[in-house]
């Protein structure tokens, strides 16, 4: 059984950074990503890393802003979020995918934390 345990949020100012942990335990898979979720929004990509490669993928709207890095050691994949603006704001969520490669769907993805609250003031 896999757990993801996302911590790292909170409220931050336009312009400002936030570094999200995923903390995985149990047997998990080296496809991690990050999806968010606005209010009365559907869940959404953000991006996702491949442990064993390296390789990163990232949606438009988070490019050049946003990095996705790990610690294989601690099992723990990281969101750096920088120059964060309010539509940023969403509760993110890591996943683990049991695909290689780096999907973007929802449906690929077979394991899910219960998400941490990220807040930008404008």
């Amino acid at each position: 059984q896999v757990q993801l345990v996302e911590s790292g949020g909170g409220l931050v100012q336009a312009g400002g950074s936030l570094r999200l942990s995923c903390a995985a335990s149990g047997r998990t898979f080296s496809t991690m990503g990050w999806f968010r979720q606005a209010p009365g929004k559907e869940r959404e990509f953000v991006g996702v890393l491949n442990r064993i490669t390296g390789i990163t993928n990232y949606a438009d709207s988070v490019k050049d802003r946003f990095t996705i890095s790990r610690d294989n050691a601690k099992n723990t994949v990281y969101l750096q979020m920088n120059s964060l603006k309010p539509e940023d704001t969403a509760v993110y969520y890591c996943a683990n995918s049991k695909r290689w490669g780096t999907p973007a769907a929802i449906g690929e993805y077979d394991y899910w934390g219960q998400g941490t609250q990220v807040t930008v003031s404008s």
